[in-house]
């Protein structure tokens, strides 16, 4: 028997009467497609599955999926009736990666209300600057985000105060004193619409303030919707005797990223409860505790950027833990190198790699490839998901053919409303009419798999010549003593840019030999000039991301002497 194409099963899986029957249906967008048959609201989804198996663990605490709907339900009813909180108002959100965090969401997106996931690691200056721009009525914060909190001036913004014990009561109130004291609470009955605004995250710009990406409950859904999807349609056309063998242990994913992140939010708490999948969650990163939990609690995928899944990969090379349970390692957020990708196959008993493209614009959702096929193209940023389109265009926004590179431009569903509070950057951001500007140089092959080459703004244009940092960066890292690296553009007197690379690698990596081995893989004038070495890790943003800018200014300094 044969298995069917790509297409094939999308056809069969979207037909009419099928469980993901799509249909192009009028929006407050415009027309979209749309999956007719699933739960269209946040609260829909929630109430669908509720059940008794366990859903959320931190450290010995563990909650079923139902004592986690009643918490949402009675921190509801508390942000209605003791709040005042009503249809469009915020509920800014800040703390660690704690069960409150998912319940505090939960809660706010069932009453119409629009949360604010803030960033834990801003300092109290891009706290004042969110805090200012979102204007919640209520902040839900742990100690340490309120600590900050109390720096500022009064903001006129109330609060509930999550693990702070200590914390005066008559100005803190804790979410555990709104847990039901006779049994469940009951849900508030607000009408929520699929259009209705649910969330702002704001993007990670390293430059300026961020913006606030505000998303709809359709599109926040039909991301979930299409990783879903994606599986499906990858199993339909996978010979049977491919599958995973069964582990014997129930689906459990490690939230090791941030939840103020898409990838933390959407693949994390609402892929999981949609799956009745149990989530791990770690309120900080380490990557000795990550592989303690995934033996312990037999973790059966994890996904993240690649410098976390570059950690994890090394955790299991040096360490004798027990990591057969994993089934997958995915990625985003950041490009992965091929090497990681052939590094967690082979490391794994079964895990197999696989990574999408999205930004917080598209609510993670984009492109997606996993095991075999993601082998075979590990610089690839992988298929096209349902309700997304992707085009490849010209500085003119003119289409291009396969395999030619442009701007990648985004449209669909999954896409953001707007930008919190900026028409102007809106202004700017699309072409003809709802076609997003991703700022990626990118190009879509023959068989519509994208490769995203470098970000428009980091090229490097050395002596005429464009340079992708990307490519560069693939190079370095396929050293095997090369563990992180950045590339990007120093000025130079002659060519007007050169090219500089901080790394982070083993001890006593010699340069000379590290350039040698570079000269087999990059034309000469893409070799780095200046290769600086960093003794720590590069730094990073919360969501994975290296802070380029700052080593591109110190790098430039260096240089300048």
């Amino acid at each position: 028997m044969t298995t069917p194409t790509r297409a094939e099963a999308f056809a069969a899986l979207t037909a009419p009467g099928q469980t993901y029957e799509l249909q192009t249906v009028s929006t407050a967008r415009g027309p979209q497609l749309v999956f007719v048959n699933l739960p269209q609201t946040l609260p829909e989804l929630y109430a669908s599955c509720v059940s008794d198996a366990e859903f959320l663990v931190l450290d010995d605490e563990r909650l079923t999926y139902r004592e986690t709907y009643d918490q949402i339900a009675g921190l509801a009813r508390v942000l209605v009736e003791e709040f005042a909180v009503g249809k469009g108002d915020r509920v800014a959100i800040s703390m660690r990666n704690y069960p409150e965090w998912m319940t505090a969401f939960a809660a706010v997106s069932c009453i119409g209300g629009i949360a604010v996931g803030m960033n834990s690691l801003w300092t109290t200056e891009e706290m004042d600057y969110a805090l200012r721009d979102a204007a919640p009525k209520v902040l839900i914060a742990d100690r340490e985000r309120l600590e900050q909190f109390h720096q500022l001036p009064d903001l006129g913004i109330s609060t509930i105060s999550v693990r702070a014990e200590g914390l005066a009561n008559d100005v803190h109130q804790l979410i555990a004193a709104f847990a039901p004291a006779g049994g469940a609470a009951s849900m508030p009955q607000v009408e929520v619409a699929p259009d209705d605004p649910v969330v702002i995250l704001y993007t990670s710009g390293s430059t300026g303030h961020p913006k606030g990406v505000l998303s709809s409950h359709r599109a926040v859904l039909h991301t979930v919707y299409a990783w879903e999807f994606f599986a499906l349609q990858s199993a339909a056309m996978r010979p049977t005797d491919a599958a995973p063998s069964p582990t014997g242990h129930r689906p459990a994913s490690l939230l090791g990223i941030p939840l103020f992140h898409v990838m933390g939010l959407h693949g994390g708490f609402v892929s999981s409860w949609r799956a009745q999948r149990r989530l791990v969650c770690m309120t900080k990163w380490d990557v000795a505790k990550a592989a303690e939990l995934i033996e312990r609690e037999h973790i059966t995928g994890f996904s993240a950027p690649p410098a976390m899944t570059g950690d994890l990969v090394r955790e299991a090379q040096r360490s004798q833990r027990d990591l057969s349970s994993l089934l997958s390692v995915g990625g985003g957020g950041a490009a992965r190198a091929p090497e990681q990708v052939r590094q967690i196959d082979q490391t794994f008993q079964q895990a197999m790699p696989s990574i999408g493209w999205g930004m917080t614009e598209t609510n993670a959702a984009g492109t997606y490839i996993a095991g075999e096929e993601y082998l075979l193209h590990p610089n690839s940023a992988g298929y096209t998901l349902a309700v997304v389109e992707l085009r490849v265009v010209d500085n003119d926004d003119r289409p291009l053919p396969a395999s030619e590179r442009g701007e990648l431009q985004v449209r669909g569903t999954v896409m953001f409303d707007e930008y919190w509070n900026r028409p102007d950057a809106m202004a700017d951001s699309f072409a003809d009419g709802d076609w997003f500007r991703t700022g990626d140089v990118a190009y879509l092959d023959d068989e519509g798999l994208l490769y995203i080459v470098d970000r428009i703004k980091d090229l490097i244009i050395r002596g005429g010549e464009n340079i992708g940092c990307g490519q560069v960066e693939a190079a370095l890292l396929a050293h095997p003593d090369v563990i992180e690296a950045a590339v990007y553009a120093v000025p130079d007197e002659r060519l007007g840019e050169e090219v500089a690379a901080t790394i982070h690698a083993t001890p006593g990596l010699d340069l000379e030999t590290l350039r040698d081995f570079l000269s087999g893989h990059l034309a000469r004038h893409e070799v780095p000039r200046y290769i600086f070495v960093s003794d720590a890790p590069l730094p990073r943003t919360a969501t994975g991301k290296v802070l380029k800018r700052e080593l591109r200014i110190e790098g430039s300094a260096r240089v300048a002497g």
